[in-house]
């Protein structure tokens, strides 16, 4: 009767004497009524021909339509009544407001829910659960749980919507106390006796940390409706106590509630488990009584109840009376068959189904294959359906391929199972392990080893089945085949696994790269201690893997008290993530803890570390003054962390201080410092601390400090030396070392030695196919695009591959990668579209592409275009649009910032006022204002070496107001000034290559002069907007003199002015100054 009179409605035309107004009050009518059947596409179809006629729903109407749209997912349509209600009163209709935020979220744009939701000037209760649930059916559950915060700030009181979904946001990310905060607000609210909706949310929380907890609040409940009794009965039969599940539906029907599907599906399941057959026969009869007997779902349970209870002839009797028959029905019947060995009876059924029209898929395939593999002489029968599958191209996945090789393997039909194994594309775990039982069955123990090393290679996890299947096997010959073996001896021999013993063999496992081994070994043992978790969140962070590290922590305060050892391992994971909030948060856990963790310094230095990695060196600092003791790992750190940001000073002045404080360094300590100083260009400083190492610290050099003392040289310039100073080591350079000086020829553009240093590289690496890309953009950088060509092609032969840069930022505790022009990310076109406004904007104040870095012989255009797309800017414009005004936008690269970038970063800082931290493969950078905590030290080129002795060497072509010659000068001697021209500075309009300086002892007595000089300094108008001029302060290169006394080098640090409307900056040289300005 509803539907007809739906469709009487839907035929109503409006009358042409009819005011407009009476002709909306139709159609609103008409899509109510559609609501009330549920009909959401009519609704849809409904608004759709009002629209046509120029009738627009109203604020009682419109929220229907928006509903009806989230449920469809009909995006594009809730988006354009959103646009078209824009400019008119409905925006302003809270019940519209509310509408339109349930709608984004249920179509998953949580962002735009979340900008609906913050236009919303008064909000009440139903909006504020609209976006509560919103965030938790998107995922989003640490947002809900803020967000709730929040709501009780606005003095607003959540009603039973709002708990049922904070609740579950609680339990999917595992925080049982802010569960048990709810649960109490709950009780004072008078919410959980007056509510079943809030009490089985509460049994679905608890669910998640254990039984007994889970069974007091179900008691606990006032009201109980059905769900409430299948979520209590579901919780015991997840946890594998059938028989309490079984218990509690007899409860249940004693206390007078109507069972549904589900509580009749599971108890089903429950009676299999048990092996009850009586029950499951009453459990049969109520299915008949309440109507369910036609579910497939139901009818396919009751069969595996009864063949698994021992009854085949009812399941059979079962089967032959459903009234339709599925594919997952006859696949069951024919499982039943092949599990009693019924070979006969099953292909009979095979052979019916295929008569019956019921297309067989590979679990058919499968169940057959496995019947024929308890016929130990009935190979033929195999073969013949093996043929079938070819025939009838079945896809032949990895489940009917593992069911191939299990059933020759079965036959010891190796050859065959050889050929199988072979034509499988996606081979998994248990491909390799039926292969291996084989070989190792046919007393091929070599081949074994040989398959189970292949396994290996191919990156595929063996689990504890491998380990039984085959005495030992690993690709490490020595300690992991010790291990495998005992692992196997231990199962075989069903000796008592402690905690120790589970924790050293999930750990292997782990080291291994078989991750589902070490998790099935830990999760499935009972009597896990500490020890127990802080070794698999110590083998989470060995194997990179932080994240899961972290889940599992979080997973784990919640069972078990941490002690500073669990701490010390999860903050790691902070480390290499960048993930400054999450360590904050671990560190206000700590310290609420302080009590039971007390006091320990190596946490302490732990903390240290993290802040300092993170990219918040203050907070570093903080805690080193507040340390009541220090050890050398606390002054490693700290110096550490200050190399890191690029403030070598303070480095240095922190070494000073740890000698004074009577600390004694140590082999880190100097690798600390030489690093402090490569980062910031004190190379006589470096020079210094490296020989003080070996005559006064009596410390012998390892190939760390040699690599620090290349990388120093090299970094400022000095590469010959450098190449020197390779050839003078006492121990073989490794290849870090090599690279080091090649990184440097990058810099520099010295093609040739840079092929010279590639070529020991490739001796030592020759898998490395970093070492190739390096060489590669050097020649790229030359111009020599043949080379590179050829570089690439050598590549792709040898079939290397590099991983790829990837930037990324952790925002909300979710951390969010880029790549080179990804759009993969969920938002985008917002992502691409900020940074395109971000480049429009920064272009208008000076920014100018530096195509320099595009290594490709392309055009500028294309040139451009890829400049654009570099991972770290797209992680930028991501940052500006998720992270809250005035908050530093801290993102982090696996390789080196390429120089545009860096510029870049320099403008939108200023741009937009805000800092941005950015951690590259070697430093930190913090840019504030337009200005980089680098003092681009790899902006400017210079190189110095302890010479008496300077070379001047243009780069480019000298102003148009000029000229210049090139005479020979004396020697420089300490103490002298010399003139010198302008440098290849990176300035705010423009980026101005004018000339290189470099001291060279093969080049001393040439320095450029220009004809027309003043009395004191060197004036040079460039394109008309900059006047410069610079000296360069020799004294005490020569003879290692502390800085003269003269106030202009007083300083040893940067600083910039601003003269009249020019920039003047002071540069740095070998820890003196020389000012251009």
């Amino acid at each position: 009767m509803e539907v007809s009179t739906a469709l009487k409605l839907q035929k109503i035309a409006p009358l042409p004497n009819q005011t407009l107004t009476q002709d909306s009050k139709r159609w609103n009518s008409i899509i109510k009524h559609h609501t009330k059947l549920k009909d959401d596409k009519a609704i849809l179809k409904t608004y759709t021909q009002m629209e046509a006629q120029g009738i627009y729903a109203d604020s009682s109407t419109l929220p229907l339509i928006l509903k009806a749209c989230g449920k469809v997912q009909a995006i594009e349509k809730g988006k354009k009544i959103h646009n078209e209600i824009w400019n008119t009163n409905l925006i302003d209709d809270v019940r519209v407001q509310t509408a339109l935020v349930d709608f984004y979220c249920k179509c998953g744009l949580i962002e735009d829910a979340r900008h609906v939701f913050e236009k919303i000037t008064e909000r009440d209760l139903v909006c504020w659960n609209a976006m509560v649930c919103g965030f938790v059916g998107c995922g989003c559950f640490e947002d809900a749980v803020m967000l709730f915060r929040e709501m009780e700030r606005e003095k607003l009181r959540p009603n039973s919507v709002t708990v049922v979904a904070l609740l579950s946001a609680c339990g999917e990310i595992g925080v049982l106390r802010s569960g048990k905060e709810v649960h109490g607000y709950c009780l004072r609210n008078g919410l959980f006796y007056c509510s079943a909706h809030v009490g089985t949310a509460l049994v679905g929380f608890y669910a998640r940390f254990g039984v007994k907890v889970t069974r007091d609040v179900f008691e606990m409940m006032d009201f109980r409706n059905v769900v409430s009794w299948n979520a209590m009965i579901s919780v015991y039969f997840d946890a594998g106590d059938s028989w309490r599940a079984l218990e509690l539906f007899e409860q249940m029907i004693m206390d007078g509630f109507k069972c549904d599907s589900v509580t009749i599906l599971m108890v089903i399941q429950a009676c299999a488990e048990v092996g009850s057959l009586d029950l499951g026969m009453q459990v049969h009869q109520l299915a008949i009584k309440y109507g369910f007997n036609d579910d497939l779902c139901i009818v396919n349970a009751l069969l595996m109840m009864y063949g698994k209870g021992g009854s085949l002839a009812s399941s059979l009797e079962l089967f032959e009376s459903a009234p339709t028959k599925d594919i997952a029905l006859s696949n069951s019947m024919l499982c039943l068959y092949a599990e009693i060995g019924s070979l006969k009876e099953a292909m009979a059924l095979f052979i019916r189904m295929r008569l019956e029209g019921i297309q067989e898929d590979e679990r058919t395939i499968a169940i057959l294959l496995s019947s024929f593999a308890d016929l130990r002489n009935d190979l033929r029968n195999g073969k013949s359906l093996h043929g079938h599958v070819i025939k009838s191209a079945i896809e032949k996945n990895t489940s009917l391929g593992n069911a191939l090789l299990g059933m020759y393997a079965e036959r010891n039909s190796i050859q065959d199972a050889f050929k199988v194994f072979d034509d499988l594309s996606n081979l998994d775990v248990i491909s390799w392990n039926t292969l291996i039982l084989a070989l190792a069955r046919n007393g091929l123990r070599g081949q074994a080893w040989e398959l189970f090393e292949q396994m290996q290679r191919c990156d595929v996890n063996p689990n504890s089945h491998t380990i039984i299947s085959l005495i030992a096997a690993c690709d490490d010959e020595s300690t992991l085949n010790i291990g495998r073996s005992i692992h196997c001896y231990v199962i075989k021999h069903d000796i008592e696994i402690n905690p120790s013993l589970n924790s050293a063999l999930t750990e292997m496992y782990m080291n291994c790269n078989d991750e589902p081994t070490a998790r099935n070994l830990f999760e499935s043992f009972p009597d896990k201690d500490l020890i127990s978790w802080n070794s698999f969140i110590a083998s989470y962070v060995k194997n990179n893997q932080p994240h899961k590290a972290l889940l599992l922590f979080r997973r784990m305060i919640s069972l078990v008290d941490p002690n500073f050892v669990t701490i010390i391992n999860v903050l790691s994971s902070c480390t290499h993530m960048v993930n400054l909030p999450e360590g904050k948060c671990i560190h206000a856990y700590t310290i609420r803890r302080k009590s039971s963790l007390g006091f320990d310094l190596s946490l302490a230095n732990a903390f240290l570390t993290m802040y300092a990695r993170c990219g918040s060196i203050q907070y570093s600092e903080r805690i080193f003054k507040l340390l009541p003791r220090k050890n050398v790992v606390s002054w490693n750190a700290m110096i550490d962390g200050y190399g890191m940001h690029g403030r070598g000073y303070e480095a240095m002045l922190a070494f000073s201080e740890m000698l004074e404080d009577g600390m004694e360094p140590n082999g880190i300590t100097f690798v600390s410092a030489l690093s402090a100083c490569s980062h910031s260009g004190l190379v006589q400083k470096g020079l210094q601390l490296f020989d003080s190492m070996v005559q006064d610290f009596c410390i012998t050099p390892e190939l760390a400090h040699y690599g620090c003392v290349v990388d120093l040289l090299g970094r400022a310039g000095c590469l010959f030396e450098a190449r020197e100073f390779i050839s003078l080591m006492p121990v073989p350079p490794d290849a870090s070392v090599w690279r080091a000086l090649l990184s440097a020829c990058r810099v520099y553009s010295e093609t040739k030695l840079a092929k010279t240093i590639f070529e020991k590289l490739i001796e030592l690496e020759p898998t490395n196919a970093g070492n190739y890309v390096l060489l590669s953009n050097i020649y790229a950088a030359a111009g020599l695009w043949s080379e590179v060509s050829k570089l690439r092609m050598q590549i792709e032969e040898d079939g290397l591959k590099k991983p790829p840069g990837k930037s990324w930022i952790v925002v909300r505790s979710t951390v969010h990668c880029f790549s080179a022009g990804d759009k993969s990310h969920p938002q985008s076109n917002k992502i691409h579209a900020e940074l395109k406004s971000l480049l429009s904007r920064v272009q208008k104040v000076g920014y100018v592409p530096d195509l320099r870095w595009v290594l490709h012989e392309e055009e500028d255009e294309d040139k451009i275009k890829r400049l654009f797309s570099h991972s770290e800017k797209l992680a930028i414009a991501f940052g500006l649009i998720s992270v809250s005004g005035g908050t530093p936008i801290s993102i982090a690269k696996n390789l080196r910032v390429c120089g545009d970038c860096h510029e870049f970063c320099k403008y939108v800082s200023k741009l937009v006022g805000r800092e941005i931290v950015l951690r590259d493969g070697s430093r930190f950078h913090h840019f504030v204002n337009g200005y980089c905590s680098c003092k681009d030290y790899c902006s400017v080129i210079l190189s110095f070496t302890s010479f008496s002795a300077l070379m001047i060497r243009a780069r480019s072509t000298c102003p148009p107001n000029l000229d210049f010659n090139c005479a020979p000068l004396p020697l420089v001697e300490a103490g002298e000034l010399a003139p010198i021209d302008v440098l290849g500075l990176h300035l705010w309009n423009s980026v101005l290559p004018i000339c290189t300086i470099s001291l060279s002892k093969a080049s001393a007595n040439f320095c450029f002069s220009w004809k027309r000089k003043m009395r004191k300094d060197i004036h040079l108008r460039t394109k008309g907007e900059f006047l410069f001029a610079c000296y360069l302060r020799i004294q005490g290169i020569c003879r290692g003199r502390g800085p003269p006394g003269s106030s202009r080098f007083s300083s040893p640090y940067w600083t910039w002015a601003d003269r009249g409307g020019r920039r003047a900056q002071a540069i740095n040289l070998l820890g003196w100054r020389a000012r251009i300005g």
